[in-house]
């Protein structure tokens, strides 16, 4: 990807189910959103992305386990999703498929299971 780009509005909805909680991790890691831009995405055609954050406008989340939240999907497909970390900072949102098929827009957040 040449230049950067915006989160999309499936994706933000998506980061912000996965960091819904009151633990200090989640919350550093939502006030990342904001400052958060897609730097890449997956060669197969699934809606992964690679993120970068602005490190000079939000402080780093808090040490904690990669992947940094890791949920699972059943409608309309059976999917996993996981949020991974770098630095504290927002690095990568990925979504898999038990089928062969990569899964080419995020699932509505509401059938997220955590």
């Amino acid at each position: 990807m040449a230049d950067p780009e915006p989160l999309s509005s499936e994706a933000t909805a998506t980061l912000r189910a996965l960091l819904a909680g009151s633990d200090p991790v989640s919350g550093a890691l939502l006030a990342q959103i904001p400052h958060t831009r897609v730097v890449g995405k997956c060669g197969c055609g699934c809606v992964t992305v690679d993120l970068e954050v602005d490190r000079t406008a939000v402080a780093a989340a808090p040490s904690h386990d990669n992947p940094a939240v890791d949920a699972w999907y059943d409608a309309p497909h059976s999917a996993g999703v996981m949020i991974f970390t770098e630095g504290g900072y927002l690095s990568l949102l990925e979504i898999y498929s038990v089928s062969d098929e990569p899964i080419t827009a995020w699932p509505d957040p509401r059938f997220i299971e955590r």
